[in-house]
């Protein structure tokens, strides 16, 4: 292995470590702020916000198909030490995000605001307050979106030990997001949308200045560069396919259950949400540390080292995502219990039904990288986001027969499926990926390392009995069951050898005894 592929892997090493302690800072966050805020709120009101924000999120297809262009072309003139061209990237990103940022708000004052009074399922007394939630939740959506260059910026230069740093800051501000809903005597679920409000301001005012201090690239400067913005907008123009096919599949179906079933059956698909976020911020965590070295290796043409880090970030993201994922499925009631003074209807099984998902969307994801690292997007997103839309009528269809609300999750896992297989297809089709390489490295360890960890937890969930003992020999035991058929079974010879050694350097005792 050459000096720099070394030197490319450490970085990632760093780099997802750093992730991993910013995700973990933030999901002990996450889970402790979301436990009292639903107590304070209440059900119903918990659901309204969930439902209000599904509503502003809507218009984030934008906002996706635009991020996921920032981030390839900073990193693509970065890889090549273009930094002149990065930082004309950088300043047609914003440009672009400021113009967006007054179309959002056109579009959420006009048919949002429209859509929120005419459609959706909300008691005529709590109206006003979800009035003042909308506006709220708008404003919080344009923070965010103005963040996007910045924060892609940061990802490009591979700074993610900032990450790790800014979310304590965040962390300090939800705490005390939940002090003030404690003691406040305004309505809370207005003064909650607020307090909301401010943190991602404090946080993108955080970001700015970081970037401004130490990349000459993200210096904004008034500029208008014609084949920039074409460029931007043409890969944005594809990508905006696949966005809005997957917030039809995503906060369309939280709109559909509030019409079906209403605020309180939300408030159960909000907690699952906040699962699956702090779930899933562990695969974006490790795919982020991965995506810029893809996207460069790219670009400078290493097409060996490109598809190695496509099998890796597929294959350990999955294992990544298993080790997690097995403990809380078979111990998901009893955590609930613990985490949730009261715990809504269907909340477990839309957990469990998520998680599922999620396990499949860890091992798809990475491949879409590799798309967007060549550029050529546009065959691919019709065909991805042809069968992604497939999920919004099903869902309906089964829901408006009387199927059971958790049935459009069901849903979601075919759909994606089926997704994963077209995209192997396709990939192996027109842009000759290595497909039969990727099946035997990564698709079979994964079946393999699945199939060998579910017998045991599966005999002592049904053997154990008592809360307490079934909840702690169980999580404990299927954790380590799984961490060891994946090293086991799930790594080759080098990977193996690659863990080992991180591990003895961590323990220096090991490392003296061998």
């Amino acid at each position: 292995m050459s000096t720099q592929s070394q030197d490319n892997n450490k970085r990632i090493a760093k780099n997802t470590l750093c992730l991993y302690i910013r995700m973990f800072v933030m999901m002990l966050t996450a889970l402790f702020t979301s436990r009292i805020v639903l107590d304070v709120l209440g059900a119903a009101d918990y659901g309204l916000n969930n439902v209000i924000s599904g509503v502003v999120v809507l218009f984030s297809f934008l906002n996706s198909a635009l991020l996921s262009a920032t981030q390839r072309f900073l990193n693509f003139h970065l890889g090549r030490k273009d930094y002149k061209q990065t930082k004309v990237v950088f300043c047609m990103s914003l440009n672009t995000y400021m113009l967006l940022s007054v179309l959002v708000i056109i579009l959420g004052e006009t048919l949002g605001l429209w859509f929120v009074n005419a459609h959706l399922n909300i008691p005529q007394e709590r109206m006003y307050a979800a009035q003042w939630v909308y506006q709220f939740t708008l404003i919080q959506f344009v923070i965010n979106l103005l963040r996007v260059p910045y924060n892609a910026s940061i990802i490009a230069y591979e700074r993610m030990n900032f990450f790790a740093y800014v979310s304590l800051v965040e962390v300090i501000a939800k705490l005390a997001v939940v002090y003030l809903l404690y003691v406040t005597t305004f309505d809370k679920l207005v003064f909650y949308s607020f307090l909301y409000t401010i943190v991602p301001f404090i946080i993108t005012l955080v970001y700015k200045l970081y970037c401004n201090r130490h990349f000459d690239t993200t210096k904004y400067k008034a500029i208008w560069d014609r084949t920039a913005f074409k460029d931007i907008f043409s890969f944005s123009g594809w990508s905006l396919f696949g966005s809005l096919a997957n917030l039809s599949a995503q906060q369309g179906l939280n709109i559909l259950i509030n019409i079906f079933y209403g605020v309180t059956v939300n408030a159960a698909a909000g907690i699952a949400n906040q699962v699956s976020q702090n779930v899933y911020g562990f695969i974006s965590n490790f795919q982020t540390a991965f995506q810029p070295q893809i996207v460069k290796t790219f670009a400078t043409k290493e097409v060996e080292r490109f598809h190695k880090l496509i099998f890796q970030t597929s294959k350990f993201s999955y294992f990544m995502v298993l080790i997690l994922v097995l403990p809380i499925l078979f111990t998901l009631d009893g955590l609930l219990e613990i985490w949730l003074k009261q715990v809504p209807e269907y909340t477990a099984i839309f957990c469990r039904l998520i998680l599922i998902f999620l396990s499949i969307e860890a091992v798809t994801a990475p491949l879409w990288m590799s798309v967007q690292a060549t550029g050529k997007i546009r065959n691919y997103q019709i065909l991805m986001a042809s069968l992604i839309f497939l999920n919004f009528p099903i869902a309906y269809i089964v829901l408006k027969i009387g199927l059971p609300v958790y049935t459009v999750w069901i849903v979601r896992i075919i759909v994606n499926l089926l997704t994963m297989m077209a995209r192997c297809v396709y990939m192996k089709m027109k842009l000759d990926f290595p497909l039969l390489p990727y099946l035997h490295n990564v698709v079979m360890p994964v079946v393999c390392v699945t199939v060998a960890a579910l017998p045991i937890p599966i005999i002592l969930h049904y053997c154990i009995s008592g809360f307490w003992m079934n909840l702690i020999v169980v999580g404990i035991t299927t954790m380590l069951v799984t961490i060891l058929d994946v090293y086991f079974i799930g790594m080759n010879a080098h990977e193996k050898g690659m863990a080992r050694n991180m591990i003895f350097k961590k323990i220096p005792l090991l490392k003296s005894k061998s």
